[in-house]
C-alpha cells in the first residue's frame, strides 16, 4: 500500500470511494510481494500493480464490484485455477488478493496512519481478510509501538494501549495476539498474513489477518566520502534506504558532494557507528558499506561493525592485498573467524565494474542477493524458481 498511499489519500481526503486490491500472500514465482496494492479510482483510474500486469484486469473488475457491493473479497489467482490462468498469470505463481472498499466512512482512521507513514513513525495496520463470521471480515486494528517496545525488542507491553479509535478485530483475545505479532513484524519490516483460531487462538485456523508493517525505511550507512560513495548513496536511495554518508574529513563530507544522501555526517566512522548502535538506530535491516579502504578508518570501524549483534550486511572496499592486510589487522584486534565470516570483502559482485556507478550497482546487487538468498549467477545459467 505504501507505493499508492499518496494517490489513495488524495481521493480519501476528497471524500471519494476507492477499490483497493492488495497482495496478501504469494506462492511459487509470484511477481509482486505481499503488500503490493492496486487502486480502482472513483473515475475508473487504475493505479499501482498487484502482479506486474498478469491479473490486473481481473482485479480491476473485482475492485469495481466491491466498491458497488461494499463486501470485501479474498480471491486467489494462480495457474491451478483455470479462470486465473485465462486472465494471464502465466508465470507459475499464485497470488491471494484481498479487495476492499476504502473511503472516509469505511476507514476514518486512514488519515492518522498516513501521517505516521509520512513522518517515518512505525505503525502496523492489521485487517481481518477471512473469518467464519462474515461480519468480522474487514475489521481493523492499528498498532503503534511504545517507547518501551522499542527499547525491549518491540515486545508488546499490555500496560500501554497501542490502539486508537476503539478499533478491534472482534475480541480482546484476538486483539492482543495480533497486536503482539504485528509488533514483531514491525521490528523486521515485513508484511504477512497471520492465521489464528476464530477468537485469536494461537493453535487454530479460521481467522486470517493481513498485517501491513509500515516500518521506517531501513538504513544504509556509507563510510568514506569518496566518489564511489556518491554512487552507492544514489542507488541506496533508489532502493528505498535511508542513506547516511559518514567521514571524519569535513572538506569531503559535504551535502553538495552527496545530494542523494539523507544525511551527511562528519565524525570518526567507528565512533559514529558505536553511538548509533547504542542509541538503538542500527537493526537487522541495516546495511553497512565501508568504502574508506584506509586502515586507520576501516579497521576500528569494522571492529565495531562485525561485533554488532544484528545487521543485514557489512561490506568493505579494497583490493585483494588490502583485504588480506585488513583481515590480519582485525585478527590482531581479537576478532574471531565467525565475526570475520560476516564480512563481504572485497565488496560487491563480480560484474567487471569500473566506474563508481557500475561499482555501486555491484554492491547493491550483493546486498539484494544476500537479503533474498540469490546466488548472483545469471538466471540463464540457473534452473528452478526465479523468486526465492
Amino acid at each position: 500500500m505504501r507505493d499508492v498511499l499518496t494517490e489513495l489519500m488524495e481521493w480519501w481526503r476528497a471524500g471519494e470511494t476507492v477499490g483497493v486490491g492488495t497482495v496478501v500472500a504469494t506462492f511459487q514465482s509470484a511477481p509482486r510481494p505481499a503488500g503490493a496494492s492496486m487502486l480502482v479510482g472513483p473515475g475508473g483510474e487504475a493505479v499501482g500493480s498487484v502482479s506486474g500486469g498478469c491479473v490486473e484486469g481481473a482485479v480491476y473488475e473485482l475492485g469495481q464490484q466491491v466498491v458497488e457491493s461494499g463486501v470485501p473479497v479474498l480471491q486467489r489467482y494462480g495457474v491451478s485455477d483455470d479462470d486465473a490462468f485465462a486472465v494471464g498469470l502465466t508465470c507459475g505463481g499464485i497470488l491471494d488478493v484481498y479487495v476492499e472498499k476504502v473511503s472516509r466512512e469505511t476507514f476514518p482512521e486512514l488519515g492518522e496512519v498516513a501521517e505516521d507513514v509520512a513522518a517515518g513513525r512505525p505503525v502496523a495496520l492489521a485487517t481481518v481478510i477471512a473469518h467464519p463470521d462474515p461480519d468480522r471480515v474487514g475489521r481493523r486494528l492499528i498498532v503503534r509501538p511504545t517507547a518501551t517496545d522499542r527499547r525491549e525488542n518491540h515486545h508488546f507491553d499490555p500496560e500501554n494501549d497501542e490502539v486508537r479509535g476503539g478499533l478491534s478485530l472482534g475480541s480482546e483475545r484476538a486483539d492482543e495476539a495480533v497486536r503482539d505479532d504485528a509488533l514483531g513484524l514491525l521490528a523486521l519490516g515485513h508484511n504477512a498474513t497471520l492465521t489464528y483460531g476464530p477468537d485469536g487462538e494461537r493453535r487454530g485456523e479460521g481467522m486470517q489477518v493481513f498485517v501491513w508493517a509500515f516500518a521506517p525505511k531501513p538504513r544504509m550507512l556509507v563510510f568514506g566520502a569518496i566518489d564511489f560513495a556518491a554512487g552507492v548513496a544514489r542507488v541506496g536511495s533508489f532502493l528505498g534506504y535511508h542513506v547516511t554518508v559518514c567521514d571524519a574529513r569535513p572538506v569531503f563530507a559535504t551535502r553538495s558532494r552527496f545530494p542523494d544522501a539523507d544525511e551527511v555526517v562528519v565524525d570518526w566512522p567507528h565512533r559514529y557507528l558505536r553511538g548509533e548502535a547504542e542509541a538503538g538506530r542500527v537493526d537487522a535491516r541495516t546495511v553497512l558499506c565501508v568504502l574508506t579502504h584506509d586502515p586507520k578508518f576501516d579497521v576500528p570501524l569494522l571492529e565495531v561493525a562485525l561485533r554488532l549483534p544484528e545487521v543485514a550486511y557489512v561490506g568493505a572496499m579494497g583490493s585483494r592485498r588490502t583485504h588480506d592486510d585488513r583481515l590480519a589487522r582485525l585478527r590482531q584486534a581479537g576478532l574471531t573467524d565467525a565475526e570475520l565470516g560476516r564480512l563481504s570483502s572485497p565488496i560487491g559482485l563480480d560484474l567487471g565494474a569500473r566506474t563508481p556507478e557500475e561499482t555501486a550497482i555491484s554492491i547493491a546487487a550483493e546486498i539484494i542477493g544476500q537479503r533474498w538468498g540469490g546466488s548472483g549467477r545469471s538466471l540463464a545459467d540457473t534452473d528452478g524458481r526465479i523468486h526465492h
